[in-house]
């Protein structure tokens, strides 16, 4: 085998519908130089199965199991400590690559010299009783098109919109001592404005890498916003940040996260919570608006009201 260039962390718990489907998005890579991390993060159902067949068949794939579910933080902490490659990336065993995702990543960073590439992403919803992607959304394009190399938040403010773990491949020296939170919903998104504001240069490729599933079953933690619990999480990200960009005075991605916030988060979970059962979610919430209301970049923002209307697209 040839030496491996990229290793992807591959967690997940009670994912074994989906499971084989990313594994065959890797194994479709036009970039074979790849290794996988599976983590099967305490599953009940038939997860760990469909990971330990998949390591047992291909030296590429290494299993690591939890016995008791530990969080999809602490699940790609775990990966990461076995990381030996130069690049890394994460993929949802839930998701899919596109085939080229990883040799348009990794031959983009070996150019560069970036410390990490993000690439666009699109919806994998059901339909017709298959799993079909959709477009990319506004939102995606304004953070990855046109391609932009060796840039930085400073001076491309909108990357601040590209806030998952599973669009991105970095150098895996810009991990060294970087990790998820553990026990929090929502882990990646404080995670990608940290590499925002702390690479010395990024990339951003139009390419879609990613097909990102919604459940049809709506088990998803992305779904599961009606649950003050996730809400917490979610609102307490979504300020966290903008804090870590507060931090490194990148006040126009400020203003660019406030503008989607207002845009296409607030409006969905006004919706929630006029019908919500627990007073507690409408007063989490307007807590939450209340304080963006405080931030210096508030008076600076102007929302766009079509972005609300793409969520339903």
């Amino acid at each position: 085998m040839p030496e491996a260039l990229v290793t992807m962390i591959v967690p997940g718990r009670d994912i074994a519908a989906y499971a084989p489907a990313a594994l065959e998005s890797l194994r479709a890579q036009t970039e074979p130089r790849w290794r996988a991390i599976l983590v099967d993060d305490g599953s009940v159902d038939a997860t760990g199965d469909v990971f330990a067949a998949a390591a047992a068949s291909d030296p590429r794939f290494t299993l690591v199991r939890h016995d008791a579910t530990r969080g999809l933080g602490a699940a790609r902490n775990a990966g990461l400590d076995l990381v030996d490659t130069p690049f890394l990336g994460f993929l949802d065993g839930d998701d899919e690559l596109t085939p080229g995702a990883l040799a348009r990543m990794t031959a983009t960073l070996t150019e560069t010299g970036s410390d990490f590439a993000a690439g666009a992403y699109v919806r994998f919803r059901l339909a017709d009783g298959h799993y079909r992607p959709g477009r990319v959304q506004p939102w995606t394009t304004a953070a990855t098109d046109p391609e932009r190399l060796s840039t930085t938040i400073h001076a491309h403010p909108a990357a601040s919109a590209n806030i998952v773990a599973w669009s991105k491949v970095s150098r895996t020296g810009f991990w060294d001592d970087r990790r998820f939170p553990v026990g929090v919903a929502y882990e990646d998104q404080i995670v990608a404005q940290q590499m925002h504001v702390e690479a010395r240069a990024f990339d951003v490729v139009p390419d879609v890498l990613v097909h990102w599933r919604l459940r049809a079953d709506g088990t998803s933690i992305t779904q599961g916003k009606d649950r003050l619990p996730v809400l917490r999480d979610y609102l307490a990200a979504l300020l966290g940040g903008i804090r870590v960009l507060q931090d490194a005075e990148a006040s126009a991605a400020v203003v660019a996260r406030l503008d989607l916030i207002l845009a296409m988060d607030v409006p969905p979970l006004t919706h929630i919570a006029a019908t919500h059962p627990d007073p507690g979610y409408r007063a989490e919430l307007d807590a939450f608006v209340a304080t963006l209301r405080t931030l210096p970049e508030f008076a600076q923002a102007s929302p766009d009201p079509g972005l609300s209307e793409a969520l339903h697209w």
